[in-house]
């Protein structure tokens, strides 16, 4: 069984629309042929600037389609084009570094399927800076900014997926894809929070050892971070 996941993209710029389309009438005609579905929507709640700055050309992505299968999954792609998004579709290795209970920051997952998970969760895409090779770029994602954000950060869950291969025609050469659970929308917007700092001194450290994990594997100008809902619509 593999996992895939499509980025969506809308044509249109209405939240609550866009929601709706993916969670009512999307999700139902994947669900039967996946073993599991995971979305992330753009939905009203999530609405707020990430933490990242926007530095990029383009529109944001306004959904991420996660379905586990045995098949390639060329039907999901075409459900998701038949009602007007844009999807670009990547077989990923996926590798849960904290799940929901796994820290002092939540409990485990007691919620059903098909409800909206509380907090809200940042997606963020990456693209390896050509300065660095394949396996020296996963090195310093997965062995140094992993444990770093993990020691300061109050993320409920973070999940990190290895872009194996594009499966849909002209993807966007994204080689990582990574989902930050966080338990309120004011752990990301209040700094002390955010960096887990209880003064002043504390918050200039955090932010300093944070930045420096993230330029050792990443581009600031090339990160792209959208702020969302988290679905489990089958598990």
């Amino acid at each position: 069984m593999m996992k895939i996941i499509y980025l969506v993209w809308s044509r249109i710029d209405d939240r609550e629309r866009t929601a709706s389309i993916l969670l009512e009438e999307c999700a139902p005609r994947i669900l039967g042929s996946v073993q599991r579905l995971v979305m992330y929507v753009a939905d009203r709640d999530s609405d707020m600037r990430p933490p990242a700055p926007k530095l990029y050309p383009g529109p944001p992505v306004c959904g991420a389609v996660h379905v586990w299968t045995g098949e390639e999954g060329g039907g999901i792609e075409r459900i998701l084009v038949s009602r007007g998004f844009e999807a670009a579709g990547y077989e990923v290795e996926e590798s849960i570094y904290t799940e929901y209970g796994g820290n002092r920051h939540s409990g485990p997952r007691d919620w059903p399927d098909g409800r909206r998970s509380p907090g809200i969760v940042a997606v963020t895409l990456m693209q390896r800076p050509v300065r660095l090779g394949r396996e020296e770029w996963i090195r310093r994602w997965q062995e140094r900014m992993s444990p770093v954000s993990e020691e300061i950060q109050p993320r409920s869950r973070y999940a990190r997926n290895l872009v194996v291969r594009s499966v849909t025609p002209g993807a966007p050469p994204f080689e990582g894809i990574v989902e930050e659970s966080w338990p309120s929308r004011i752990h990301v917007t209040n700094p002390y929070l955010f960096y887990g700092a209880g003064n002043v001194l504390e918050l200039g450290r955090n932010m300093a050892r944070i930045l420096g994990a993230v330029t050792s594997f990443l581009d600031l100008r090339r990160i792209r971070t959208t702020m969302m809902g988290e679905y489990f619509m089958k598990t």
